[in-house]
């Protein structure tokens, strides 16, 4: 297979590979795009995670930390969000410990957010997240200005 096609027209490409696939030619296809893009496909589905876990933490922080601004737009941002990272679980079970691997880095740039876009200072939000990822990703989990994760 021509492997200036994955340059010069992706979609052709991709059609093109899903029929060679498809009819057993294995021998014509371009293999390391092929790779390339198969090994893409999984670091995407980590990237959706994370976005949504930021997104997610970003909302839980606001809720928490600015309870007179709480609104329904955030209410469903954090159903969203949540719902996003099930959908990844579900296609995907080898993701389910995923959410916990990069919960500390994702909480830190989400605390950053929340400072940025509430005006509060930094301090405000403390350096290590004030729920668990287990509450984090339960769906009844809304936080109050008197949540405290539990020893």
């Amino acid at each position: 297979m021509n492997t200036n096609l994955y340059e010069k027209d992706y979609y052709q490409w991709l059609n093109k590979t899903a029929y060679l696939l498809a009819e057993g030619r294995f021998s014509d296809l371009d293999i390391p795009n092929l790779v390339e893009e198969i090994e893409s496909m999984g670091k995407s589905q980590k990237r959706a995670i994370e976005s949504y876990l930021n997104v997610l933490l970003l909302h839980l922080l606001k809720r928490k930390y600015q309870p007179g601004h709480r609104s329904g737009s955030w209410r469903g941002s954090i159903r969203n969000s949540r719902w996003g990272i099930h959908k990844r679980i579900q296609e995907s079970p080898s993701l389910k410990s995923y959410p916990q691997d990069v919960f500390l880095e994702c909480y830190t740039l989400a605390r950053a957010n929340a400072a940025d876009e509430t005006g509060l200072p930094l301090e405000m939000f403390p350096e290590l997240p004030p729920f668990s990822i287990e509450q984090v990703l339960d769906e009844h989990f809304l936080p109050s200005e008197s949540t405290l994760l539990e020893s």
